[in-house]
């Protein structure tokens, strides 16, 4: 290994990449074709019964006692989705960044211990970051991989800039819709083109507000799969029976929403779906409709309105999604317009809407000049899609050329946590 690797990191130490977003938290090695895991942003917080005595005791005896912390945290499907008395559920992503850093700190120490089961020191870090994130936010990231987990090497990346690198592409325009919102994000020769870049309120969240809303107006029983036991299979389907689980008592809203949330989630990619053309009544009562069944038993075909309901990513002025690409483009370089819209990249999870792609292509061929050569890229398989920027992380991480550019523990040493904003574009 030369002193140069040594130094950096080099590929022949497993490098990990970290990609955070508002629904999961992207983890895994470097060179992998997908993540080893993928963590809900969130974290269950309830009380600490056994430190709570502990507090008390000490308490008692006038001992301080800043370092006993009252509370229990849970990460993970595993341990988030099982119903506990009075624990709230708490996300540490506000606007695509890092907002709560103790809740992060607690899911990162569960990454290292439970995912990658290795000590941070072996491993350099190569992280994602929204295209927006603030310079105090990053120069803090750098300073906790440093400090706390004493890594040799880090590196901090917009998510746009990989979603392109993950499509081969170093100049495309990423339109990313998430769980909290939708961007379209200009990346010319691997860097963002910070003044284009546009964003929404409209993702995966403000769609399953929009099922719940009329699967409650049309008084469908939304039981989430928590609250059953068992269930009778019935052939009216109007007339669902379970039994209910017994729960403990006090359970959060906080709790019941995020599983409720779950369920919504589940029905909307399942049965919703994006026409190629604006909504329109006559041509979705034709396409054959979607069988679907609740948790609870009750199940019911879903016709026009599954259309409908995807209809509001696209139709709202001006934050549909067509809208914001065309937007985005227009506030580049008349030079670089050309090539990004030749390269259009779809990534995020909420792009897994079936027809999203094809709908997007129609929209931006609307709005794009007439001689313009429009590409659309969207990869075929889920994965990928979901997983854009953290594959694209996997691929540099990896690449020879990349090893010098890795921030390395003695370059913290010397020029402190600023360096983050010296070689990190």
């Amino acid at each position: 290994m030369s002193a140069g690797n040594m130094l950096y990191g080099g590929d022949e130490i497993g490098a990990l990449v970290f990609d955070p977003g508002h629904h999961s938290l992207r983890v895994g090695y470097a060179q992998e074709d997908t993540p080893k895991a993928e963590i809900p942003s969130v974290v269950g917080v309830g009380p600490n019964a056994a430190d709570a005595m502990e507090l008390e005791a000490k308490t008692d005896n006038n001992i301080t006692q800043n370092h006993i912390d009252p509370h229990k945290y849970y990460v993970d499907t595993t341990y988030i989705n099982v119903p506990r008395t009075d624990t709230e559920i708490q996300t540490y992503m506000k606007d695509g960044m890092i907002d709560n850093w103790d809740l992060f700190e607690k899911v990162l120490d569960y990454a290292y211990a439970k995912v990658i089961q290795s000590e941070p020191e072996y491993h350099p870090v190569l992280f994602s970051e929204a295209s927006w994130n603030v310079r105090n936010n990053r120069e803090k990231l750098t300073e906790l991989m440093f400090e706390k987990y004493n890594v040799p090497a880090f590196f901090l990346v917009k998510n746009a800039v990989l979603a392109a690198f993950a499509s081969g592409r170093a100049t495309a325009l990423v339109v990313d819709s998430g769980a909290t919102h939708t961007s379209a994000v200009p990346v010319h020769e691997g860097y963002v083109l910070s003044q284009a870049v546009v964003k929404s309120p409209l993702g995966g969240d403000y769609l399953s507000m929009q099922c719940r809303q009329h699967l409650e107006k049309m008084g469908v029983d939304l039981t989430p799969v928590y609250k059953i036991a068992s269930k009778d299979v019935v052939k009216e389907r109007d007339n669902p029976r379970f039994v209910s689980r017994k729960l403990p008592e006090n359970l959060t809203q906080s709790w019941q929403n995020y599983m409720l949330k779950a369920l919504l989630q589940d029905f909307q990619m399942n049965v919703l779906q994006v026409l190629e053309n604006p909504f329109d009544e006559r041509v979705a009562s034709q396409i054959p409709m979607v069988h679907y069944e609740f948790p609870n038993g009750y199940h019911q075909e879903f016709g026009s309105e599954r259309f409908k309901l995807a209809e509001s990513l696209f139709d709202h002025a001006p934050l549909g999604a067509g809208q914001l690409a065309s937007t985005s483009v227009g506030m580049c370089d008349a030079d670089v317009r050309l090539s990004l819209y030749g390269s259009v990249v779809v990534t995020g999870g909420n792009t897994l809407l079936q027809g999203f792609p094809e709908r997007l292509n129609r929209d931006l061929q609307l709005r794009a000049p007439s001689n313009t050569r429009l590409k659309m890229i969207s990869a075929n398989g889920s994965v990928e899609r979901r997983f854009g920027a953290w594959i694209g992380g996997s691929i540099l991480a990896s690449i020879g050329t990349f090893q010098q550019m890795w921030i390395s523990s003695q370059e913290y040493e010397e020029s402190g946590k600023g360096q983050v904003e010296r070689k990190c574009p």
